[in-house]
């Protein structure tokens, strides 16, 4: 018979795998009589997990929903099911969970054993990751995720490679403080001890992160927050368009709506100026485009030139135009594509 902490970790596997147990058939899988099946539920329930029982003939045990969330045992198929999920995540599926998702996917893989980390690098490798907001950000490496999360929770310098945008790779000894999700990438902000400064990596640029085992008392960060360092010094990079509106709205409404890629000055109760840097017209023409509220161009004429043309192939498709269009250019018959087989 196993141990009973072994047991009671079993008892636990099991009410996990299944809605409802009857007592005979779980002290059976168990191995255990009713009577020992009934101490270790207790065991559970002092543990903090809610197990539920029903008396009678048909009586059984469920797991039911408690006011925290306990821990949970995963086998190796769910524990692979949740790292890439995790890893989804972070690459910004769903909004507002990337930072929840780099701590549960740090947590699953501090523990998860090599076999189990082979299995999800070749599920990430066979999938092809699909988007609705436009081109995916760059790829960033589970493992990089954890070591550096791990390492902010636990306050540890780190060492890593790092390559910088002109293809230059350094070393890097450094103090991490934060994780920043901002736009379709990762960064880290921490404490560069070789240069004596703040810096924000990359993370698709930071290669072979480990922890030393050096703890260190965190200094104080030159900015509001992680986020508002790392968009300060993406501001200061030289983009060939720098874009200016006024919107008829109230300031924090817009920054709530547009997020801190842009920066928002108020200049009234329902008035405020939206400010970035881009290298590409077309997303603050979207961004402000389904901003819902009226807004004017400031700077540069050429953003003027783009919303027209945006406006224009928006009017047309409202108006089921843009598919005549394009089936007279092809030379095509209506209800026929061009390359529909014959």
């Amino acid at each position: 018979m196993a141990n009973t902490s072994s047991r009671t970790l079993r008892l636990l596997s099991l009410l996990q795998t299944r809605r409802y147990w009857p007592g005979p058939v779980l002290a059976e899988r168990l191995g255990v009589s009713p009577r020992t099946l009934r101490r270790d539920v207790d065991r559970l329930r002092e543990l903090g997990y809610p197990v539920e029982a029903s008396r009678g003939v048909d009586g059984g045990y469920q797991l039911a929903a408690g006011a925290t969330l306990p821990p949970l045992i995963l086998d190796d198929e769910e524990a692979v099911a949740l790292a890439v999920g995790m890893q989804a995540a972070t690459q910004g599926a769903a909004s507002g969970i990337q930072d929840a998702a780099v701590r549960a996917l740090a947590k699953v893989v501090q523990v998860m054993p090599a076999r189990l980390r082979r299995r999800v690098d070749a599920v990430r490798t066979a999938t092809v990751p699909g988007s609705w907001g436009g081109a995916p950000g760059p790829a960033v490496d589970a493992d990089v995720l954890a070591v550096l999360a791990q390492a902010c929770r636990d306050a540890e310098r780190v060492r890593f490679r790092y390559t910088a945008q002109d293809g230059a790779e350094t070393s890097r000894h450094a103090e991490p403080l934060r994780l920043v999700s901002l736009g379709r990438r990762w960064y880290v902000v921490a404490y560069d001890l070789d240069r004596n400064d703040w810096r924000s990596f990359r993370l698709d640029r930071v290669t072979g992160p480990r922890g030393t085992g050096a703890r260190f008392r965190p200094r104080e960060l030159p900015a509001a927050d992680a986020a508002a360092f790392v968009l300060a010094g993406i501001t200061r990079i030289p983009a060939s368009h720098a874009v200016e509106a006024v919107v008829e709205a109230p300031a924090e409404r817009v920054r709530e709506r547009m997020g801190r890629w842009f920066v928002t000055e108020e200049l009234g109760a329902d008035r405020c100026r939206v400010t970035m840097t881009t290298d590409d017209l077309l997303w603050p023409a979207m961004a402000l485009g389904v901003l819902g509220e009226e807004f004017e161009v400031v700077s540069p004429p050429e953003l003027r030139t783009v919303l027209a043309e945006l406006s224009t192939r928006l009017a047309r498709a409202a108006d089921g135009e843009a598919g005549a269009i394009s089936r007279a250019s092809c030379g095509a018959r209506p209800g026929r594509s061009p390359a529909a087989p014959r």
